[in-house]
């Protein structure tokens, strides 16, 4: 048979080059002298010098049975001499090295061949976009698809690599987040997701879809269930949360995300019955509470940027962000010195469900207030100083509230009159000495002739 005849003639050409290339005092088998070659090729010397290998090793790949000892080491030979090599990558796609690998890892069960010729293809598609678009043009969407749905950790990374890289064609991203290309993206997270595996290429190709495009709304519902939210969605929106945690200042954000989350938060409470206090910190396992729990964290750091444009911030507080993170704090119970106090009232309120809730409920606030008199005011109108002074004490169950709470009270307080003026509104019995207040130079005191208290300066 012609591919007998082609096999034949590679390998034999191909053990003259190891014999050329490796003496025998070397290696002692043509598998030590192939390793010796991989091990050369990871420098910039070694892949320059072999670069006549590599239509060697193409030729003899297409004829390689899977069980071939030869296989997985060329596939990682040929991945090395493609890394950062322009004249080894040119040379690759000259040689239909794309049509070749494709073939191969489509037609492997093996999830280390699969993950090395993803490599080389993911190598390749670096070095400019005549190769992007072959690897691209060779693989979506059907071999995407069916590459995606291996499901093993392993192919996932090298195959976000792959993606991320072809997609920063505009045409490409926007096939990308079609219906297909939605697909293969949640069959990627179904993998991951199932092991908590994570690696550098999956959260930037999540970043680029979700955060800085407008396509997170599609990708959040393709990963629901009719039976409520899933794992793969708390999965989703803790990597976006952890992403723009680390890389904050870095990472464009676009409208659309922003109130897709704030639809999130509004919804998510609704799966979570806040009966139990909850006694983990995120992640908890429940994906209604991660999902809530990441959201509000990711909608902290959006407040937190000065440097969005102004109408970021703006549309989620059109879209009555202040009144529902104030709605949540009313509904929750007190922080755990209050409770003390309070301890035989019959008034049933909300239970936190995740160490650190009402500590990101209040993180949100502060920071959507600080230097913006809109959302100052609105704090007031919506009678939420108060709520907001109570988490100003220590609960046991929320890490830093209190901390944060200063800091939110600090900047509903900063420069706006009229917030300094309400608590004056305040019925209190006695003085009320609060460490938010303390911050600013003032306290709380009471007028025994109005029966109010009223904010004086500290040294009154």
């Amino acid at each position: 048979m012609e591919s007998e005849i082609n096999y034949g003639e590679a390998e034999d050409h191909f053990r003259r080059i190891l014999a050329s290339t490796i003496p025998s005092t070397t290696a002692s088998t043509d598998e030590e002298a192939l390793q010796i070659l991989i091990d050369s090729s990871r420098t910039s010397h070694g892949r320059s010098s072999l670069s006549e290998t590599l239509p060697v090793v193409l030729r003899l790949l297409p004829s390689l049975p899977d069980s071939h000892p030869f296989l997985l080491p060329s596939l990682r030979l040929i991945r090395n001499l493609c890394g950062g090599d322009a004249s080894n990558q040119n040379s690759f796609l000259l040689s239909n090295g794309v049509d070749d690998v494709s073939s191969l890892i489509l037609g492997v069960a093996d999830p280390q061949i699969v993950r090395a010729g993803l490599q080389v293809l993911g190598n390749v598609s670096l070095a400019g976009e005549d190769h992007r678009s072959a690897v691209w043009g060779r693989l979506f969407p059907e071999g995407l698809l069916e590459l995606a749905r291996v499901r093993d950790r392993c192919v996932a990374d090298p195959l976000c690599m792959i993606i991320y890289t072809c997609c920063n064609n505009r045409g490409r991203l926007v096939e990308l987040c079609g219906d297909q290309g939605l697909t293969i993206v949640s069959d990627i997270i179904k993998t991951c997701s199932e092991d908590e595996f994570r690696e550098d290429w999956l959260p930037l190709l999540l970043s680029k879809i979700s955060l800085e495009e407008s396509y997170f709304p599609l990708l959040f519902d393709k990963l629901g269930s009719a039976d409520g939210i899933t794992s793969e969605q708390a999965f989703l929106v803790r990597l976006l949360a952890e992403n723009l945690d680390q890389r904050c200042n870095e990472v464009t954000i676009s409208d659309a995300f922003a109130l897709a989350v704030l639809k999130i938060v509004d919804r998510a409470p609704r799966a979570i019955d806040f009966v139990s206090r909850g006694i983990s910190c995120l992640p908890t396992g429940d994906p209604a509470i991660d999902v809530l729990g990441y959201s509000l964290i990711i909608l902290r750091n959006i407040c937190a940027r000065e440097d969005l444009p102004q109408t970021s911030v703006d549309s989620l507080i059109l879209s009555g962000l202040i009144r529902l993170l104030l709605g949540l704090l009313r509904d929750l119970e007190p922080p755990t010195n209050i409770r003390t106090v309070l301890k035989n009232s019959d008034v049933m309120m909300k239970a936190c469900p995740y160490r650190g809730f009402r500590r990101d409920v209040v993180a949100v606030l502060g920071n959507c207030a600080f230097r913006r008199k809109r959302v100052q005011d609105e704090i007031r109108n919506e009678n939420g100083i108060l709520p907001l002074l109570q988490q100003c004490s220590v609960c046991d169950e929320n890490p830093f509230s209190r901390e944060w709470a200063i800091w939110a009270m600090r900047n509903v307080f900063e420069g706006n009159e009229d917030n300094q003026k309400e608590i004056s509104k305040l019925e209190c019995r006695g003085a009320v000495d609060n460490p938010c207040i303390t911050e600013l130079g003032l306290r709380v005191a009471w007028d025994q002739n109005s029966g109010h208290a009223r904010l004086v300066n500290i040294t009154t």
